[in-house]
């Protein structure tokens, strides 16, 4: 309702709702798990109804923020398509997640990209280049850290995720009088992220294949 409000005040609100999304999302499963959802419920599957959630949550609402609010001019604004379709294949693949705790293919972390091109709003040539980049890397099969699944570095990119969740909150509630230095702090966490990942995925290439089997959520 907010995004198709549209206006600055509601956008913002926006943002804040999906941060709130995401926290539900980083402990619904452990939750789920502890009160054995699939053994009171065997004909539910918990992993459909996740997915159909975080497709709404991290791509298709996101991408309609960028749109409503302008983000790529009209001429540019079918680009949008390109995330939107590469996520619609990342959560139809059945080796999106994998035993010991990677995402397999850029995660989907639109709300990420929107928060940042929204905020900071950079040359329209590097938005482009980071949403042609993003939905390029979904169709890549490198592992990037799952750290609610456990794996490299879990701990301390959680403790890290709640530090940054605190800013991108305080960003959206306009907590201070100019947003734009606490989101180019904030927008440290991400990069360690990625580059964490990818240091992980290089000593990961002469593992055991079998840890890199699909593990389906609860």
């Amino acid at each position: 309702m907010l995004i198709v409000r549209g206006g600055a005040e509601s956008f913002r609100w926006a943002f804040v709702l999906m941060m709130v999304a995401t926290v539900i999302d980083a402990v619904d499963g452990s939750f789920a798990r502890k009160v054995r959802v699939k053994e009171v419920l065997p004909q539910f599957d918990g992993r459909v109804l996740d997915d159909l959630i975080d497709f709404q949550t991290y791509t298709a609402l996101p991408l309609l923020l960028l749109w409503r609010a302008g983000i790529f001019p009209g001429h540019l604004a079918w680009l949008l398509l390109f995330p939107l379709l590469a996520s619609a294949y990342g959560f139809s693949q059945v080796n999106a997640k994998t035993a010991d705790g990677f995402f397999l293919g850029f995660p989907s972390y639109w709300n990420v990209v929107a928060f940042y091109l929204y905020f900071l709003h950079p040359p329209l040539w590097l938005a482009v280049a980071v949403v042609v980049t993003f939905a390029v890397l979904t169709f890549v099969p490198t592992p990037y850290l799952y750290p609610s699944r456990g794996g490299p570095f879990a701990r301390t990119l959680i403790a890290g995720a709640v530090v940054w969740t605190v800013m991108v909150v305080l960003v959206g509630l306009e907590a201070f009088e100019n947003p734009v230095p606490l989101a180019l702090i904030s927008l440290i966490y991400p990069v360690l992220y990625l580059a964490v990942s990818l240091a992980v995925a290089r000593g990961r290439r002469n593992s055991d294949p079998k840890s890199r089997t699909y593990i389906p959520d609860s």
